[in-house]
């Protein structure tokens, strides 16, 4: 495992330190990889949504109305739903 060596404000490295201490992590670098796991999940999440809304923005407008639209998942949830019984 590579070390990395950061600096902190005073006011962080104190946060820092006391969710080591809190029991939850076994150490400060404990800690600081957790965020960093959670900020790479957080960003992969940000890159799933935008690729979804790219996709949607492409598919068009469509000629539906709102309560088509709706009939038409809830028709969908039901055969989903039929088959799964």
């Amino acid at each position: 495992m590579a070390t990395m060596n950061i600096s902190l404000p005073d006011p962080m490295k104190a946060w820092v330190e006391e969710q080591a201490k809190s029991g939850r992590y076994a150490n400060t670098s404990d800690v600081v990889r957790d965020l960093i796991r959670r900020e790479q999940i957080k960003a992969e999440k940000i890159a799933h949504w935008n690729t979804l809304i790219e996709e949607a923005y492409a598919s068009g407008i469509s000629e539906m109305t709102f309560e088509e639209i709706i009939a038409e998942a809830r028709a969908e949830a039901q055969d989903r739903a039929s088959r799964a019984a």
